[in-house]
């Protein structure tokens, strides 16, 4: 048997410990697509650090990876996902990145650069993904909180309401979404909990969507119980299509009719 010319070590397998593995693969490739989106140039001059020096960029990175590849509460992010993933290696951080306090902070300063994300990440995705706007999707979810109600006629937006979840025991806000067929999300808004389905789809939101996508005429696909009568009318008045399904007190009067018409009516 040829002997190897370069040093060798022994290596004793029963004494190899495994110590505080992480998951590389995955952080990474969140980081891919993150530049892939060039969201850096986005967040870069609307996202300074603190004076403290948290880099909330690199804050707003682990979260957003968090979110794509094991979603959970920010309180899971503290004290789980981050303490087990390479994100503090990747992005240069120690564990301090993830104290308690700082992806809540790092959430706040957000919200005032929404609708600038939404119209930055349309043009990406039209870019990169081909996207496109002529049909969007709206719908309607609810998020819960097990905590104590809202003090009788304090501020904010968690109220008691129709649970989707099945939990009427528990304070909830309504959250209504716009998405692509593609599922990628146009805009979304938070409503008070007690907010009816038909009180959620508003000429105000109208607006925003049709200045953010640029085009006054598309289709929009929504649920038979969120549109009333009035805004229908309201969208045909502005030219904007709609596909919408017929509420069961309606059907009684067309039903008849319908079934009258031979089957090669539209021939």
């Amino acid at each position: 048997m040829p002997i190897l010319g370069c040093e060798t070590i022994r290596v004793r397998l029963d004494k190899i410990e495994l110590r505080r593995p992480c998951e590389w693969g995955a952080s990474w490739l969140g980081l891919y697509v993150w530049d892939l989106l060039e969201l850096d140039t986005f967040w870069r001059g609307r996202l300074p650090s603190s004076r403290k020096g948290t880099i909330w960029l690199n804050m707003l990175k682990a979260l957003v990876c968090y979110r794509l590849i094991d979603p959970g509460s920010e309180f899971r992010f503290h004290r789980e996902w981050y303490l087990r993933s390479a994100m503090g290696e990747l992005l240069g951080e120690d564990d301090s990145l993830a104290q308690k306090d700082k992806p809540y902070r790092c959430l706040d300063l957000l919200l005032e650069h929404r609708d600038e994300l939404f119209g930055f990440l349309k043009g990406q995705w039209g870019k990169l993904l081909g996207a496109k706007y002529d049909v969007l999707l709206y719908d309607l979810t609810s998020a819960y909180f097990e905590s104590d109600p809202p003090p009788t006629g304090s501020g904010g937006k968690k109220r008691f309401g129709y649970s989707r979840d099945k939990r009427s025991d528990c304070v909830q806000v309504v959250v209504a979404l716009v998405l692509t067929p593609e599922g990628f999300p146009v805009a979304y808004e938070v409503y008070p909990g007690n907010t009816r389905d038909t009180a959620t789809l508003e000429e105000e939101f109208l607006d925003r969507i049709e200045k953010q996508c640029e085009k006054f005429r598309r289709t929009w696909l929504m649920d038979r119980g969120i549109p009333t009568e009035d805004m229908l009318e309201k969208m045909r008045s502005r030219g904007i299509d709609y596909l919408v399904g017929t509420p069961k007190r309606h059907l009684t009067r067309v039903e008849k009719p319908l079934l009258e018409q031979p089957l090669d009516a539209g021939a």
